[in-house]
């Protein structure tokens, strides 16, 4: 992937915003819950553990941006995100809002790159 590349630095942006609300989530799911009264009866400290391994992937998501494949590790997690509406239902919602952002900068990321590199190839032509 190219360092210039507008649809890695929008991804970036969404992905550590992201990281920022699973973390406060995660902090105000735990918080919120009293042991016995968590979703399965899963004990309280879970929410934590799996708020933490959302946003190790998160981060590591963002490292490795520099890769193809790691946009479609970006929807994956974006799909993580939406079903981790299952512990909290507000979750779908947030799930769902940064799943637009992400699809917003792809599509629109994609397209800029590919302008600029149109402009750039005319540019060396008539040079």
């Amino acid at each position: 992937m190219n360092r210039g590349s507008v649809q890695a630095s929008l991804a970036s942006i969404v992905l550590a915003f992201e990281a920022i609300v699973i973390f406060l989530a995660a902090l105000v799911l735990w918080g919120l819950t009293v042991d016995g009264d968590t979703p399965f009866g899963l004990p309280r400290w879970s929410l934590l553990v799996a708020g933490g391994i959302v946003l190790v992937l998160l981060v590591a998501t963002i490292a490795l941006l520099r890769h193809r494949w790691a946009f479609w590790l970006g929807w994956a997690v974006q799909g993580l995100v939406f079903v981790s509406g299952i512990l909290n239902p507000a979750m779908f919602i947030v799930g769902a809002l940064f799943g637009v952002m992400w699809a917003y900068c792809m599509i629109v990321g994609a397209r800029i790159d590919r302008e600029k590199a149109a402009h750039e190839a005319a540019g060396k032509e008539s040079a």
